[in-house]
């Protein structure tokens, strides 16, 4: 626990240290109460050592409480990892509201489907993995996106370690068939999943090209809204670029 009684600057240099540490521990945003309870400080004490620190930079104001700033990537303390995902959760999460809906931004690396980053709301959650997405890519549209860009070897690799099968009444199951659909899907149009992962849910999703990257940003949305898909995959594609640049910067 801190020496909150303690007068002088030193006493206010450890609070304020003590508090960066624990915003560290919430690379998405630490809240008022997460800062409270992990300082040991009193509200008040927080609030003024956090006005303190965003005005020299040290920290952020995101959605969800607070990040550390821009000043701990100047000095080089702060992984450059961690910087671009931080960011791409922002960017994740402002897209999400722009579409009132879900949004996924996924890789295939090292043979498989990985998700890296998901913003949902209450207002739009996100799908329910019934089934491991790395083991239903022939069913989902981040999957069949992803396989999309690999060539003919690479999907029948990735079908040969993750064989199909039937999730709903809608699902493609002949291998030839989804070979022969991934073949020929236009590089610039959307790759859709019309319940065939879930009953209930469909999706689209638009290819994200950055040098050797493999990937996508997707969305979600009830059967209900798939009017609003063909618009939604629209602005993915438009944002899928500046995404990335802002990720690389």
């Amino acid at each position: 626990m801190l020496d909150q009684g303690s007068p002088g600057p030193h006493a206010s240099l450890r609070r304020a240290l003590r508090l960066l540490e624990a915003v560290d521990r919430h690379p998405y945003g630490a809240s008022l109460a997460d800062l409270c309870r992990e300082s040991a400080l009193p509200e008040p004490a927080v609030r003024d050592l956090v006005s303190l620190l965003c005005e020299e930079g040290y920290l952020q104001k995101v959605d969800d409480g607070w990040v550390l700033g821009g000043t701990f990537a100047m000095l080089g303390q702060y992984n450059r990892e961690q910087l671009i995902r931080i960011r791409l959760h922002h960017k994740l999460a402002e897209l999400r509201d722009e579409l009132g809906a879900a949004v996924y931004f996924s890789r295939y690396h090292d043979g498989e489907l990985r998700v890296e980053a998901v913003a949902e709301a209450e207002h739009a959650p996100a799908v329910h993995e019934w089934v491991d997405f790395k083991a239903t890519a022939h069913a989902s549209a981040i999957g069949k996106c992803l396989l999309s860009q690999l060539d003919h070897d690479g999907r029948l690799d990735h079908l040969s370690r993750h064989p199909i099968a039937r999730l709903t009444s809608r699902t493609i199951t002949d291998t030839e068939q989804l070979m022969h659909r991934l073949e020929r899907q236009p590089a610039t149009m959307p790759m859709l999943d019309l319940q065939e992962y879930a009953l209930g849910t469909v999706c689209a999703a638009v290819p994200v090209t950055a040098g050797s990257t493999v990937g996508c940003l997707a969305t979600s949305l009830p059967a209900g809204n798939a009017h609003r898909l063909r618009a939604a995959a629209e602005l993915l594609a438009e944002r899928a670029a500046p995404l990335m640049l802002a990720m690389a910067v």
